[in-house]
């Protein structure tokens, strides 16, 4: 199963009552379940704007990760990373925040992040930049 993000919304009591309502008729399993198909919907209704946003900006979609080793690599033949992320960006927990510095150059992420602390940090500032 692919890592996943967990987030917090606020919902008036109107709209949750009615989400209940549909979980107690059985239309969902859950409220949770119910939010994921929602979000899923929206997601389908403006698919045709993402992909033009994907293939006009050159974006990736989907998971992304980079060992120690690989970034070693990639520093030793002297290439920079220009990342434009849709999904997930994994950094294994060996990768320092020297390596990092050296071996990304640009990031634009749309989704979540996985690396070790002092990284996680030096990437989220390196994409403000861009």
């Amino acid at each position: 199963m692919a890592d996943q993000e967990k987030i917090t919304i606020n919902l008036g009591p109107v709209d949750l009552g009615q989400i209940d309502l549909l979980v107690d008729q059985g239309f969902y399993s859950n409220r949770t379940d119910f939010i994921k198909i929602a979000i899923r919907n929206q997601l389908q209704n403006h698919s045709t704007e993402i992909k033009r946003y994907t293939t006009e900006k050159f974006f990736v979609m989907g998971v992304l990760e980079f060992s120690r080793e690989r970034l070693e690599e990639l520093r030793q033949s002297g290439k920079v990373l220009d990342i434009k992320l849709i999904g997930s960006l994994m950094i294994s927990d060996d990768v320092t925040l020297d390596l990092a510095r050296e071996t990304f150059g640009k990031l634009k992420l749309f989704g979540m992040m996985k690396a070790p602390g002092d990284v996680k940090l030096f990437l989220q500032e390196l994409g403000r930049k861009h």
